[in-house]
C-alpha cells in the first residue's frame, strides 16, 4: 500500500467538467493498493495518516495533526503509485492491485477515515479525474512498504517497491 500525502490549502476533484469534491485546509491523499494488501495493512496506514503532525503550531513547528486543526481529507485512488519505471520509458503497472481488490480497500479506507475526521471527500474510483490543489509548503510525504512493522511486512513484500 502507498499513501502520497500532500498538505494542502485547498484541493478538488473534477470529473467530466464538474467538481465532485472539494476541501479547504487538509490533506490530499493519493492511495495505491497491491494484491497482498489487507484491511490490517490499511488500518496501519490510516493510523499513521491520522496521527501525522504536519500542521504548524503557534510557534511555527510542525506539531499539529488533522484532529488538532479540524482539517479535512480528500482521498483519491491512484494505481499509478505502483508504476514500475525500471525498464524503458513506458511504465508498467503489474504491481498495482486487481481493481476489485483495490476498490474494496479504498472504500474501507474512506469508511474508516470518516469515523475520525468530520470532513472526508473522495474522488471516484477508476474515473478519469482532474485533481486540483494548492500544496501548502509544499509538504508532501510518501507512506509506503518501508514503514510497515515486521508483522505486516511479509505480505507487503510481495508487492515489490519500484526502484
Amino acid at each position: 500500500m502507498r499513501f502520497l500525502i500532500q498538505r494542502v490549502l485547498d484541493a478538488a476533484v473534477d470529473i467530466d467538467g464538474r467538481t465532485v469534491s472539494r476541501i479547504g485546509k487538509g490533506y490530499l491523499v493519493l492511495i495505491g493498493c497491491c494484491d497482498s494488501d489487507t484491511t490490517q495493512t490499511a488500518d496501519f496506514y490510516i493510523r499513521k495518516l491520522l496521527g501525522l503532525r504536519i500542521f504548524e503550531d503557534e510557534n511555527g513547528k510542525t506539531n499539529l495533526s488533522l484532529k488538532d486543526t479540524g482539517a479535512s481529507l480528500l482521498l483519491v485512488s491512484q494505481f499509478t503509485l505502483y508504476a514500475d519505471c525500471r525498464k524503458g520509458n513506458r511504465p508498467g503497472f503489474t504491481e498495482a492491485g486487481d481493481p476489485a481488490h483495490a476498490r474494496m480497500l479504498y472504500e474501507y479506507i474512506v469508511q474508516e477515515c470518516r469515523r475520525s475526521v468530520p470532513i472526508v471527500e473522495t474522488g471516484e474510483f477508476g474515473a478519469d479525474m482532474k485533481v486540483h490543489l494548492t500544496n501548502d509548503g509544499p509538504f508532501t510525504i510518501m507512506l509506503d512498504e518501508r514503514i510497515l512493522p515486521a508483522k505486516l511486512t511479509s505480505a507487503a513484500s510481495e508487492c515489490k517497491m519500484a526502484e
